[in-house]
């Protein structure tokens, strides 16, 4: 008998490490190979071990917390280096990717939501390897190339050449992805990313496409390139565009020579999101679009006015953990470096955090999501299991100041962390002002979502403590409401700002009114 991914019971990963140095993952990786798995943001992960995934997998290498993975720079060459713990609100938030690589900062912002953008990697995003994954289009339109570290050495590989088939990549046991180098666009280069769901938010793509176009100063193109998401096993390249479009305008019929070859290029399947034959049609109305959109330079006029991050513009930035190699003499040696052996934690290690502002320590969390754990050892119910794949955010947290979804969360990473849940955010026994006005407003309906909800406008509301309506629709766009609430969830925010923040705290708590 087979069972459905549902019915298999959950894989437990019995070790967790949390290294501080790259050296120290690819020491690992050299010595566990096919049995560790990396894990950084853990959107993807966390889910296949929950359907019961990855049973051969005996050590979790946690690269989340390594500050020489996580930034972005620009190269001697003019390129943007991104290290591999860079997340999609990082790409959002930085201006040189919004300014040089647009169609990549368009990508991260439709992946899921802000908690999932908040700890989602864009090289996570590579490796998984769906063609449904956003980012890969604008990454393989751009001409990225993937940096890839091993004990042997470093080796590049462009992103065209990583991808092997569905699901499936170059990368070996022992290796790390390290960086992506892309490719930053010029000033006659436009660029663009557009996307096709069933949803305005959290949604997987039916189809997606980045598009490159370069012009002269007479308006004639001078180079094209195009890739396709969700249209063959592998994110592909649109064959012969650039010799089809390349010295003359881009005008109405280039625009619908470029229609037939996206269409010609797309094998598309059947699966729950949408049919062949629509995925067939919607991608040469896809290219028409994005096409005539270069053509008037309109590239960025979708993009929102400073979109809510709920916190997530750093990373690595957790306290140091409780359990550290203090005692530990052993060195790992990667190259001329070396550095201490971290600490591997199992089931029966305490890990110690801050939670609402009190010290809680407990094992169990090896093996365990940081929802689990949190429900489990400090008993904080608040903190609600709606979907379990961080689609509905109703166990949103706050982890070191970010907001989070605690079911895709491993919960051994709040070792050394701050956390704060829904019943952390009022103090001295006063209801925070946000909540407050849930209450006022008649924001709660059947109360499940409330907890996710008022986490996360808390967020929203720090970060901009005069939301636009807009901005409160994308800080919101990670958590549901069955009963469509909605409108009276805005209108709380609203009277959240009117209150002024603190001042509306002696009234709380009381009569409500």
């Amino acid at each position: 008998m087979t069972l459905h991914e549902i019915q298999r019971p959950a894989t437990r990963v019995p070790h967790y490490v949390k290294p501080s140095t790259a050296a120290a993952v690819i020491e690992l990786l050299e010595q566990h190979r096919e049995q560790a798995r990396l894990i950084a943001g853990g959107t993807d992960l966390i889910v296949e071990l929950d359907r019961g995934a990855h049973r051969s997998v005996e050590l979790l290498i946690d690269v989340s917390g390594i500050a020489e993975l996580a930034g972005i720079s620009e190269t001697d060459d003019d390129q943007i280096r991104l290290g591999a713990g860079v997340t999609h609100n990082q790409v959002v938030a930085s201006e040189p990717c919004r300014d040089r690589l647009l169609p990549l900062a368009q990508a991260c912002l439709e992946v899921g939501s802000p908690q999932l953008r908040n700890r989602a990697t864009v090289v996570g995003n590579v490796v998984t390897a769906s063609p449904a994954n956003d980012t890969i289009s604008a990454l393989l339109a751009l001409g990225a190339s993937v940096e890839l570290t091993s004990a042997g050495g470093v080796r590049s590989v462009a992103i065209a050449d990583f991808f092997t088939g569905f699901r499936a990549t170059v990368l070996e046991p022992n290796e790390l992805v390290t960086a992506l180098i892309v490719p930053g666009l010029g000033e006659k280069q436009r660029g663009v990313f557009v996307k096709a769901g069933l949803r305005r938010a959290q949604a997987i793509s039916v189809v997606h496409m980045a598009v490159i176009v370069g012009f002269d100063d007479d308006g004639a193109v001078t180079e094209a390139r195009a890739a396709l998401g969700s249209v063959a096993p592998t994110v592909i390249e649109v064959p012969d565009l650039a010799a089809t479009l390349i010295g003359g305008p881009l005008d109405e019929p280039a625009v619908a020579r470029g229609r037939d070859l996206a269409i010609a290029a797309a094998s598309p399947i059947d699966d729950l999101r949408a049919t062949a034959e629509y995925r067939a049609s919607i991608v040469g109305t896809m290219m028409e679009r994005a096409l005539r959109v270069l053509a008037d330079d309109r590239q960025r006029e979708r993009w929102p006015t400073d979109p809510p991050l709920l916190g997530g513009v750093a990373v690595g930035t957790s306290s140091p953990a409780a359990n550290t190699a203090a005692d530990d003499d052993t060195d790992h040696h990667v190259g001329d470096r070396s550095v201490a052996a971290p600490p591997v934690l199992d089931r029966g290690s305490v890990i110690t955090a801050a939670v609402n502002g009190a010290e809680v320590a407990a094992a169990g969390a090896v093996g365990r999501t940081l929802l689990d754990w949190l429900r489990e050892q400090p008993g904080l119910r608040g903190v609600k299991e709606g979907c379990a794949e961080g689609e509905c955010g109703a166990c949103t947290v706050l982890l070191d100041g970010r907001a989070v979804m605690g079911c895709l969360t491993p919960a051994a990473r709040a070792d050394g962390a701050t956390v704060v849940t829904v019943e952390g955010l009022a103090t001295d026994g006063m209801l925070a002002p946000i909540q407050d006005a849930f209450i006022r407003t008649g924001a709660v309906q059947c109360g499940f979502c409330t907890p996710g909800f008022l986490v996360s406008c808390a967020a929203l509301l720090d970060e901009k403590p005069t939301p636009t309506p807009e901005q409160v629709r994308l800080g919101l766009s990670g958590n549901l409401c069955r009963c469509t609430g909605y409108k009276a969830i805005e209108s709380a925010v609203a009277v959240a700002v009117a209150a002024g923040g603190d001042g509306d705290r002696d009234g709380a708590g009381k009569d409500g009114s």
